[in-house]
């Protein structure tokens, strides 16, 4: 004889959005407990999607996740539904359609995501349903973590050492989906993933080491499990294999960061060092995503109001000086190397995004907003809370920012972080021919051998352009700018 189904509802909708698996996933593991027949749905909002480049790299590695999961979903018994759509039409219609009484998903505290969310949410009530949301993308979320006060952290050692009192095997847990998967509906409306160019985007090539969906986030892990304890060690060399190269993957949810931190937390606790150093990257990611839950006016100003009174350059000057950074030609090869790999791959070293952040605010004295939007725009792994933080953090206007005195000089971090010039020879290849010394500083160690060879001359001196910025921010020191 079956046993009962305590199941409560009878339809419910899964909606994925930043979380592009079918295992550990909190939203359809509930939906998967608590409904009779569940629907999974993708839409590809046309909110974002129409505002994009027609080359944007990252729409193709959506839809590449997007196989993956449908391909996951069907084997379960179910599938995807996909969409093109202004999600905040289709995904009532569609649960009306479906005759839903709940729609499932999980957080997304980025503001403009609330204020959808918040609309859909308003339309399903009007037609007798519901949105229950989870959390997924950070083990700790908005409030979880407080200070004694009962407020939020503003500096980051003292939240990681309250994260880490914090964490057990409670938060760490994964939501099993396969043992409840018989509730999965088998649905005519899951017809496969379209092409790039049937949502009108031209073809974008992916670097293959990031695999597709959550089968290529299992391969970079299996790697990067065979390394982990160096990653202390080689992690700021980009000429080396550091770093995970899993950001995408946790940026779009085709990895669990349950999964991650509980491996790392157990590496931890047995004495595996490089296993510390990147938990404590994955606690940035929960640093910044509380930021930004309680500091929403951070995602578009300054978090220390008084750094808005800034004077950035402008004008043409400035224009062409954004024009050279964003291209890598600045002259200074290790922020034109880093540039051109954005540029050519979408992705950037994560030492090298703080010397190209710091250089454009503190070299060129431009607006970091300038530059939080060229990585929004070219960065695969491209996250509102962890950009917006890594740049008011070169800019000394963040929380726990990095204080604005101390300014990197692009030349010692090449010297030290790419010393045989390797990653520099790899994407500026006209400095080839130069021995390791020459290639940090070429036009002032060897301006003879720089005749004939296509490579600009330093847009700015980086001595008298430290001396400018320490300038700019002193006008602010008397409204509160913190002496270190």
């Amino acid at each position: 004889m079956n046993k009962p189904s305590s199941r409560s509802l009878d339809r419910a909708l899964v909606w994925f959005r930043r979380d592009l698996r079918a295992d550990d996933h909190a939203a359809l593991h509930h939906a998967l407990k608590t409904a009779r027949e569940v629907f999974c749905v993708f839409i590809l909002d046309r909110d974002i999607l129409d505002a994009l480049p027609r080359t944007d790299r990252r729409v193709a590695f959506i839809l590449d996740a997007l196989r993956v999961l449908d391909d996951d979903l069907r084997r379960l018994g179910g599938g995807l539904i996909v969409r093109h759509a202004r999600a905040v039409d289709e995904l009532p219609r569609l649960a009306a359609e479906l005759g839903v009484q709940a729609v499932f998903l999980n957080h997304d505290d980025e503001p403009q995501a609330l204020a959808r969310d918040a609309r859909v949410a308003e339309q399903l009530r009007a037609q007798g349903a519901e949105l229950r949301s989870f959390k997924d993308h950070v083990i700790f979320e908005r409030s979880e973590v407080l200070t004694a006060a009962g407020g939020p952290y503003g500096v980051f050692t003292p939240y990681k050492n309250a994260w880490l009192r914090k964490v057990n095997d409670f938060y760490l847990r994964s939501y099993p989906v396969e043992r409840h998967a018989d509730a999965l509906a088998k649905t005519l409306l899951a017809q496969g993933v379209p092409e790039l160019a049937d949502i009108g985007f031209e073809p974008a090539t992916l670097s293959p080491h990031l695999g597709q969906g959550s089968r290529g986030a299992e391969t970079l892990l299996a790697d990067f499990l065979d390394r982990i304890d160096a990653y202390d060690r080689q992690r700021d060399f980009p000429a080396v294999k550091g770093p995970s190269y899993l950001s995408v993957h946790l940026r779009f949810g085709t990895v669990s960061i349950r999964r991650l931190a509980r491996l790392a937390h157990g590496r931890m606790v047995g004495g595996d060092h490089g296993a510390e150093v990147w938990l404590s990257e994955l606690i940035w990611r929960d640093f910044y995503h509380q930021v930004m839950h309680h500091h929403p006016h951070a995602m578009t100003a300054a978090f220390r109001p008084e750094y808005d009174a800034i004077t950035w350059e402008t004008g043409a000057h400035a224009d062409a000086l954004f024009q050279a950074w964003c291209e890598g030609r600045t002259g200074f090869p290790i922020v034109d190397a880093a540039m051109r790999q954005l540029n050519q791959t979408g992705y950037m070293h994560n030492r090298l995004r703080m010397v190209t952040a710091s250089f454009l605010t503190k070299d060129l004295g431009l607006d970091w907003r300038r530059g939080e939007a060229y990585f929004a725009q070219q960065l695969l792994d491209f996250d509102l809370a962890a950009n917006n933080g890594g740049w008011q953090w070169a800019s000394s206007s963040g929380c726990d920012a990095q204080p604005y005195f101390r300014i990197f000089n692009p030349t010692s971090q090449s010297e030290k972080f790419d010393a045989e010039g390797r990653f520099i020879r790899r994407y500026c290849p006209e400095l080839a021919g130069l021995d390791a010394k020459t290639i940090h500083d070429p036009w002032a160690r060897a301006p003879l051998a720089m005749q004939g060879v296509d490579y600009p001359r330093p847009v700015v001196d980086h001595a008298v352009a430290r001396e400018r910025t320490l300038a700019r921010y002193a006008v602010v020191k008397s409204r509160g700018l913190p002496a270190a």
